[in-house]
């Protein structure tokens, strides 16, 4: 069965950084669009970013644009999220998504597949 699997969460002071990873299996994972998503208590799951499937294509959300950096790497079946420059306000679960298809979406209900989560908490 498919499985995502992330790692990396933890607690920052803000200003600082953080490296999610998301391990895949059980699907092919260079055929699918990879996301991250997070989503903060009481509020609703939101599009953070995403890739395409060869990597060289992109897409951030407006609040992450110029912190956050997505990338993936076929051969390890892995993708990641670089955080960097963390706000308080970026403190929520983080998701790692799979899609299939060519392009990526922000909607989350576009994604196939979904890991556990990772909880990233980012003290002011």
């Amino acid at each position: 069965q498919v499985q995502l699997v992330e790692s990396g969460g933890g607690l920052v002071q803000a200003g600082g950084s953080l490296r999610l990873s998301c391990a895949a299996s059980g699907l092919t994972f260079s055929s699918y669009v990879m996301g991250w998503f997070r989503q903060a208590p009481g509020k609703a799951r939101e599009f953070v970013a995403a890739i395409r499937r060869s990597g060289g294509s992109t897409h951030y959300a407006d609040s992450v644009k110029g912190r956050f950096t997505i990338s993936r790497d076929n051969a390890k079946n892995t993708v990641y999220l670089q955080m960097n420059s963390l706000k308080p306000e970026d403190t929520a679960v983080y998701y790692c998504a799979a899609k299939s298809g060519i392009y990526y979406r922000v909607e989350f209900e576009a994604y196939d597949y979904w890991g556990q989560g990772t909880q990233v908490t980012v003290s002011s």
